[in-house]
């Protein structure tokens, strides 16, 4: 069956939201969007695309840090309004220089920073 991404659910702003997902050891890096365009891009050349929210642009994950998303596969979900990168993640995935966004824990009611941005 050909994909198209039109049969894809975008929200009113024809965004979708993506987990960026490491192959190999199933640790959930990010959640950024994407639009048909960027979900097309990341297809044809294999480098995660996304849609900057803030920026209204196109953004290649690593293109300025060089921490770069090599996508592995492009899962859909069964309603078809998100998507789930699994990629291979070349250094920090967030833009805080830290391995994952999901560095901070609610423990005991309490926020609590997992890790530190690397050196």
């Amino acid at each position: 069956m050909s994909f198209d991404p039109a049969s894809l659910k975008f929200d009113s702003n024809g965004l979708l939201p993506v987990i960026a997902q490491e192959a190999k050891t199933g640790e959930v890096l990010m959640l950024a969007w994407m639009n048909a365009q960027a979900v097309a891009k990341t297809l044809e050349t294999g480098r995660v695309t996304y849609w900057s929210r803030s920026r209204q642009s196109f953004w290649v994950k690593g293109e300025s840090s060089g921490h770069v998303q090599e996508l592995v596969e492009l899962r859909i979900d069964c309603d078809r309004d998100c998507l789930l990168a699994l990629v291979h993640q070349t250094g920090p995935a967030c833009h805080t220089n830290r391995r994952v966004c999901f560095y901070t824990a609610i423990q005991g009611g309490e926020e609590v920073e997992l890790m530190a941005p690397e050196a």
